[in-house]
């Protein structure tokens, strides 16, 4: 058997929109985003892509809109997919949080093996990847960039996608770079989330007053309207998967009755999102360990990734949580 995600080989149209004044969202139909900010000294690239030859298409964008030079790279989360494309910048910084620095000292390796595996297809030219993304700076809750008069704030807005959840708000213009911890038209990955976080960091994403918004994925959102629909857009589907994740521990039941259960009722309302197919069996996995009690998300492995895909899409039988250990 193989991922789903390894039969999605269709290659994206790429946009380059403007949101404000040097600000600009870098989306590709439903494939991980960045986003761009410029100075007058230079420029800070938000999540650096998955690989350095794909970070040149980043680089090409940019130089349509200056000549300046990408000094600094802030990184949303610790996701291969979203860091292995840094050292494809010319930058003097890379940016995490603290929770984001550690969780690739513990799980980098696994992860960038478990990542490529899924979905080869997002990780086109891997072979320019040195390896590991490392930061230069880290900080704790927030920290401030200037670029010339403008402000940037990188906050760790709370737990979500993953425990080091990072987004770049520039109050100036209310236009907020998300990461995962938002997504569009998208499904949620969650295979290493916090779901009982997850409604807390939404709320603190909505007192910032976000006008316009750069999603994980999907496309950028121009007006306040838009940014709701992506927070209730999220908030529903991680809400809705954990309450079922809970019904099914408090009644005893299994991981792959939980998966049934989950793609049933679920698919009518959010099968059409991008990745819905491919994203499931790991984020139905997830719900289940939380609901069961396991607070740290457990490492994702390419060995693991195969097992479980094969336990919930084929007809293996998966051992129970605490079997796994």
């Amino acid at each position: 058997m193989s991922f789903a995600s390894t039969n999605d080989l269709a290659e994206k149209t790429v946009s380059f929109d403007e949101l404000g004044p040097g600000l600009y969202a870098y989306t590709a139909e439903g494939d991980p985003n960045s986003g761009v900010l410029v100075g007058p000294d230079g420029v800070v690239v938000v999540d650096a892509q998955a690989t350095p030859v794909m970070a040149k298409d980043v680089q090409a964008r940019i130089a349509q809109v200056t000549d300046k030079p990408v000094r600094q790279v802030v990184l949303s989360h610790y996701h291969a997919v979203r860091v292995l494309g840094a050292s494809g910048y010319p930058a003097h910084a890379v940016i995490c949080s603290d929770a984001t620095r550690a969780l690739i000292a513990e799980r980098g390796a696994q992860d960038m093996d478990s990542e490529i595996g899924r979905f080869p297809r997002l990780f086109r030219g891997r072979e320019s990847i040195p390896g590991l993304t490392w930061p230069t700076h880290s900080f704790e809750r927030k920290m401030t960039l200037w670029l010339g008069e403008l402000e940037a704030q990188v906050i760790h807005i709370g737990r979500s996608h993953t425990a080091g959840d990072t987004v770049v708000w520039v109050p100036a213009h209310k236009v907020l770079f998300a990461g995962d911890t938002v997504e569009f038209g998208a499904t949620p990955y969650c295979g290493d989330a916090h779901f009982a976080d997850w409604p807390g960091t939404i709320a603190a994403i909505r007192e910032l007053g976000a006008e316009k918004l750069v999603p994980g994925r999907g496309a950028a959102l121009l007006t306040r309207g838009d940014v709701e629909e992506a927070l209730h857009q999220t908030e529903s589907y991680t809400s809705d998967l954990f309450a079922l994740a809970r019904e099914a521990v408090a009644k005893g039941h299994g991981l792959k009755d939980l998966y049934g259960t989950a793609m049933e009722r679920m698919r009518p309302k959010y099968g059409h999102w991008v990745i819905f197919e491919h994203c499931m069996p790991f984020n139905v996995s997830r719900a289940f360990d939380e609901a069961s009690g396991i607070a740290h998300p457990r490492i994702w492995t390419a060995e693991r990734d195969v097992e479980m895909w094969r336990a919930l899409e084929g007809a293996q039988p998966m051992k129970s949580a605490e079997a796994r250990g």
